[in-house]
């Protein structure tokens, strides 16, 4: 790749005697290499104005002791072979406050907001200090009285693992002294597990091949076709990207569950995104499908939880929800919109798209991508892989995350937290979009590659989506 010398800022350093060691999980080596540096963008939305002056006290006795890796850098021993060293973290470095021109209106705030978040996900972290940044925003925006940004490599970490650290700083609101809970998680019905049925069982034996062989080929050789969703340029991940999020009522997704059949709330919002996305591609033109073929990667946690563990027990070795990267990811093609009239009535498209996940996720070609991402480590070496992590991406046009959060509001050093979102950064790919719930709502993040796709005609697309499929739903009797 021609942007690999951005990568190419590794520490090789000797790892000395009595200070901690911990080898770098075969993951976190693929995030942090020559051909990917991944992070996580996590955004806090202040109910009141953001008071600073505690923030080196509290990163000090609450955020460093979450994990050792807080305040680690990934280094390499005599032998190659990377691990995270123990090393002094001097706040002052990690902590920025940006300067805006004082006395705007909250929309002009939104804009210096969405330049700032523009700015630092295309920042490289420095690999000489911990891989993890915060960024206190001081000015009220039209969303919140002010924001707390944090900035943590993938490498630390996937999602549930960085949730959760996030989590340990946090308290409820109302009454701190008692745990935030989670909504009950309902999981999808695997219809190829306890079956008799030789017929299910040789299905799932032959899409587990053909969801492998395919994935195989969409890494390797396959790519998307180039649309409004996707550039197909190298090096965008080097890119500018606008995030820009909207928020739906989970009881209102619920319904739309309920109504149509589908099995979980994320395959229901992950149908109704997918709808957004051919509504976008299609364009204002009433009598012209826009069909190219796209590919979304729909990540999924590969932990058998119930919900978050605290950090204490996560980082035990024989945790059953360990902390780290733990997840897989599931080629899934958008489906195609049949006819113009069937923008119209999203049911029939919505149902496609939960049949093609159900199905995906019912294959265990998740389980034969893990092993085959093993066997190029072991074989190739972690640079190898990470660099086939990277035209998995490259040749996909979207990718899908999620997370869940807690039901109660959250406080953090007495600071309400009206809303939270995340977005991943550094990813080969023109649209990337996250979901989190809090409080009984859903806020979808979009980071879209800047001068490319329209963030606002994006956004209202999938708003328009959701629109429509729960008026379809609610005609249901």
């Amino acid at each position: 790749m021609g942007s690999e010398a951005q990568y190419e800022n590794a520490m090789v350093l000797n790892v000395e005697e009595g200070e901690y060691s911990e080898p770098v999980s075969p993951t976190g080596q693929y995030f942090n290499s020559s051909a990917l540096s991944i992070c996580v963008l996590g955004v806090l939305d202040s109910e009141i104005p953001i008071d600073d002056s505690p923030t080196m006290k509290l990163l000090k006795d609450v955020f460093l002791p979450i994990n050792p890796r807080f305040s680690s850098v990934m280094v390499q021993d005599e032998n190659g072979a990377k691990q995270w060293k123990k090393v002094e973290a001097k706040l002052v470095d990690h902590v920025n406050v940006p300067v805006f021109p004082p006395g705007l209106s909250p929309e002009s705030y939104d804009n210096y907001l969405s330049d700032y978040l523009s700015k630092i996900a295309t920042e490289q972290l420095p690999q000489n200090r911990p891989l993890w940044n915060i960024h206190i925003i001081k000015y009220p925006t039209s969303n919140a009285a002010g924001n707390l940004i944090f900035k943590l490599h993938h490498a630390l970490g996937d999602g549930y693992s960085l949730m959760g650290a996030l989590l340990s700083c946090l308290q409820r609101a109302e009454n701190p002294s008692v745990p935030l809970t989670f909504p009950a998680l309902s999981f999808a019905r695997n219809l190829s597990e306890n079956s008799n049925s030789v017929f299910r069982r040789l299905c799932s034996v032959f899409n587990t091949l053909s969801d492998f062989g395919w994935s195989l080929l969409k890494s390797s050789f396959l790519e998307d076709d180039r649309t409004l969703i996707r550039s197909g340029d190298a090096g965008v991940e080097f890119k500018p990207v606008v995030i820009s999020t909207m928020t739906f009522s989970l009881d209102h997704i619920k319904q739309i569950k309920t109504k149509l059949g589908v099995q979980t709330i994320n395959d229901a919002i992950t149908g109704i995104i997918f709808f957004g996305t051919r509504l976008y591609m299609q364009g204002t033109s009433s009598d012209k499908l826009s069909n190219e073929h796209s590919t979304a990667l729909v990540l999924l946690n590969t932990r058998t939880i119930g919900g978050y563990k605290s950090v204490k027990e996560m980082v035990k070795p024989d945790a059953d929800s360990t902390w780290g990267n733990r997840f897989g990811f599931l080629h899934v093609s958008l489906p195609e919109l049949a006819s113009t009239a069937e923008s119209c009535n999203p049911i029939e498209f919505i149902r496609k798209a939960h049949k093609l996940i159900q199905r995906k996720r019912n294959s265990k070609a998740v389980f034969f991508t893990g092993q085959l991402l093993e066997g190029l480590r072991k074989y190739r070496g972690p640079e190898a892989t990470a660099k086939y992590i990277h035209s998995t991406l490259k040749n996909s046009s979207m990718t899908i995350s999620n997370l869940i959060g807690p039901v109660e509001r959250m406080a953090l050093a007495d600071h309400p937290i009206k809303n939270l979102y995340f977005m991943v950064v550094g990813v080969p790919q023109s649209l990337t979009i996250t979901m989190v719930s809090y409080m009984g709502k859903l806020t979808v993040a979009i980071g879209t590659e800047k001068d490319f796709v329209d963030p606002q005609k994006f956004k209202s697309s999938v708003e328009n989506a959701f629109q429509m499929m729960l008026k379809a739903a609610q005609a249901i009797a």
